[in-house]
């Protein structure tokens, strides 16, 4: 039996999901999670209980429980806890320093820049200097370097935006939620110039270094701020993926990593392909269940097998058209519930809706927030019906969302 170390924040969306596809494989999954080590395994799943701003004692602590035939992490935090216990166990995973890189902004522009890669004019400033005195070219993009998935990241296109970007990036970074991460990152805003061009996603698997493309996501909503909240992803591209692919390769030779999933994110403008970044995990909450392979095996599943050292280069993903939108939070409030979701479901096209926040919940939007209402899913021949059933189930589906003077600023 293959015994499988995943690596995951408690909270994640994913982490169920892999310790359920591990299940059907007959593999024993481990669970490392940032859960509160004084409680007695309070999800009764026997997980190792670690603290992701302490990587060096948390991979100690896994070290301990091995050995494992193989390491996944799922989410940017978890991939550092994850490269060191693999350094450890002796276990294939990439080294600690290209899981560094990948996840730090800053690094990742070295290191794309000294590969002669195409990156816009950057820097970094610390969060305490004055933004009126601070010198940019102009459109730019404002981002956290310890945040993720578009948090945090405002565009400003003069000097007085940027103060004003500036600040409210400040503001977010002093939450104490996110103070309490103790990431050296979040000291920092990476400033970079606008690049012009479509968005596109990489999903894929490296073994020994060699790129498996497992899907090419495209983004038909521009994503040209002031923020950049990403709502509909689509596969196959409507544009040819082959630059998209070449790029990514080269992002992922100047990051040195070699092993395991990785989740690319390109900007293209039909010459021109930027690798914005390369992360060392999979996409992101429900997203994967956009992705069916082989006689409609998970992307979980797929993975878990390349973990545990199974062939998986003759997998493919299914044929056809697939899409998943993230239901964008457009108005802060708490959440009082959702209309027209069985009208929504009725769309020709959709696979699944699944409302993710909870009744009584406070809703913050980008780019202070970090969740979505919830996730459509559609399948299709081509990405034009798919794009077409996403927008429309959407256009059915009614929020209600009640003002609240307590959603934090």
């Amino acid at each position: 039996m293959s015994r499988i170390l995943i690596v995951a924040a408690t909270t994640g969306y994913q982490t169920r999901m892999f310790a359920d596809a591990a299940r059907r494989l007959g593999f024993e999954a481990v669970l490392a999670t940032d859960r509160c080590h004084v409680l007695e395994d309070p999800w009764g799943d026997r997980a190792i209980p670690v603290r992701f701003d302490d990587p060096y004692s948390a991979a100690e602590a896994i070290s301990q429980a091995g050995p494992f035939d193989g390491i996944i992490a799922v989410a940017d935090r978890p991939t550092l806890v994850a490269a060191l216990a693999a350094e450890k166990l002796g276990v294939r995973y990439n080294s600690p320093a290209s899981v560094e890189a990948a996840r730090n902004k800053f690094l990742a522009r070295q290191r794309f820049e000294a590969a002669r890669l195409p990156v816009p004019q950057f820097f970094r400033v610390p969060i305490d200097q004055d933004p009126t005195q601070i010198k940019a070219s102009y459109p730019c993009v404002l981002k956290p370097l310890g945040l993720s998935a578009s948090r945090g990241i405002i565009r400003a296109n003069d000097p007085a935006e940027f103060a004003a970007a500036f600040r409210r990036i400040e503001a977010l970074l002093a939450r104490p939620e996110i103070r309490m991460m103790r990431d050296e990152q979040n000291r920092y805003i990476q400033v970079e110039s606008f690049i012009e061009g479509r968005e596109y996603a990489i999903e894929g698997v490296l073994t020994d270094g060699s790129l498996k493309t497992l899907a090419v996501f495209e983004k038909p909503d521009p994503l040209d701020g002031p923020f950049f909240e990403e709502t509909i992803y689509i596969t196959p591209p409507r544009a040819e993926p082959s630059a998209l692919i070449a790029a990514a390769e080269k992002a992922i030779r100047a990051l040195c990593l070699t092993q395991g999933p990785i989740h690319a994110e390109l900007r293209y403008d039909g010459r021109t392909a930027w690798a914005l970044e390369v992360a060392a995990r999979p996409i992101g909450g429900l997203c994967a269940k956009t992705l069916r392979f082989d006689g409609g095996m998970p992307l979980e599943e797929l993975l878990l097998r390349h973990a545990a050292s199974q062939d998986i280069s003759h997998l493919q993903i299914e044929p056809g058209a697939s899409g998943v939108m993230m239901i964008p939070i457009d108005r802060e409030g708490i959440y009082e519930g959702v209309e027209g979701v069985e009208a929504a479901r009725g769309i020709s096209g959709i696979a699944d809706i699944e409302i993710t926040a909870k009744v009584g919940h406070a809703l913050e939007p980008l780019p202070e927030g970090a969740t979505y209402l919830g996730f459509i899913f559609a399948r299709g021949e081509s990405s034009e019906e798919v794009e077409r059933s996403l927008r429309s189930a959407h256009a059915k589906l009614q929020f209600q969302i009640a003002p609240s003077l307590q959603v934090i600023r």
